[in-house]
């Protein structure tokens, strides 16, 4: 496969360049590649730290898949809409999205592969099919490939920001405004790197577009849009202006926060759920085969839906509050 970089691109290390035009391809995969003398800038192979500039051709070769490194597994699928080149899913929270150190089984790859038994092989061995991803703890809508010609397409309207991904996001904060837009770096944390952090000098540009859908006293409901697909990004940004997603161990201090509301009543709704509050659920983009206009939606899940019902009644029916 091969690409073009352009004037943005200048100074990208191949191996991020590569792994962001594949779409869901590792980037250890990319660096392995370029490693074994399968990457190339204007027909001459690299390394994987080779930096870029605007209109270096850059050409990989990719492996084909290993039917035995990643095993299909029956798991329950909530499909919402399913063809030759695609499938849609509402993922559940907890479910990893392909297999990776520690996560060899149980995952979103395993069940697609043996709902579908045909999936793109750009991915990779351990990532067929995959175009985007969704944190393990976030819930909602994933659109997987099923051939390479609908992953490149697909990838290539990611890339384009063609697709329109919103979130709704349980937040910890006063949310003083009815929007706002958040347009700030994001990169490897500093001090750990598990973590992202926002604002970092060598962080990547990363755009959130945000609305307040509910004040529900003790927390707030908001939609978001991501015009980017960093790590971690709504959960940095949204921690970042002071509004943690609720239940999110890695941002923003959530729990403590919620620990601190002196009302014992709402501190317990809150503290119920044990995954970031956060769910994908509107996703929309072209057919990679017709182009037609295609658009999905996902109800909120059950532990989200729960405790914002649960908060608007305590604010409405108890004086107390």
């Amino acid at each position: 496969m091969t690409f073009t970089a352009t004037e943005k691109e200048t100074g990208e290390r191949v191996d991020v360049f590569l792994s962001g035009k594949l779409g869901g391809t590792a980037r250890s995969q990319v660096k392995r590649a370029a490693e074994e003398g399968r990457v190339f800038v204007h027909d001459r192979s690299v390394k994987p730290a080779r930096q870029l500039k605007a209109g270096d051709v850059v050409a990989i070769i990719l492996e084909p898949p290993r039917e035995d490194r990643c095993q299909p597994e029956s798991l329950p699928l909530d499909v919402l809409y399913e063809d030759t080149a695609i499938i849609v899913v509402n993922k559940p929270p907890g479910m990893v999205v392909h297999p990776a150190a520690g996560n060899y089984r149980g995952t979103l790859v395993n069940a697609l592969l043996f709902h579908c038994k045909d999936l793109s092989g750009v991915g990779g061995v351990l990532r067929p099919g995959i175009v985007h991803r969704l944190d393990k703890d976030t819930s909602g809508l994933i659109v997987a490939a099923k051939t390479d010609e609908s992953h490149r397409l697909l990838a290539k309207q990611f890339e384009e920001r063609r697709v329109v991904k919103k979130y709704s996001a349980l937040v910890i904060g006063n949310v003083k405004q009815p929007e706002g837009v958040i347009d700030s770096s994001i990169g490897r944390h500093p001090r750990s790197r598990k973590m992202m952090s926002a604002g970092g000098v060598r962080g990547r540009s990363a755009v959130t577009h945000w609305t307040l859908v509910e004040d529900l006293t003790w927390a707030a409901l908001l939609s978001v849009r991501i015009m980017t697909g960093r790590t971690h990004q709504i959960r940095v940004h949204l921690n970042s202006i002071g509004c943690p997603v609720v239940g999110d161990a890695l941002y923003g201090n959530a729990g403590r926060r919620i620990r601190d509301i002196r009302a014992q009543e709402p501190r317990r709704i809150l503290m119920a759920i044990k995954r970031q509050a956060l769910h994908a659920g509107f996703l929309s983009f072209r057919h990679p085969s017709s182009g037609d206009a295609m658009e999905f939606h996902a109800e909120l899940p059950r532990d989200m839906a729960e405790i914002i019902a649960c908060l608007r009644d305590l604010a409405s029916n108890d004086e107390e509050y």
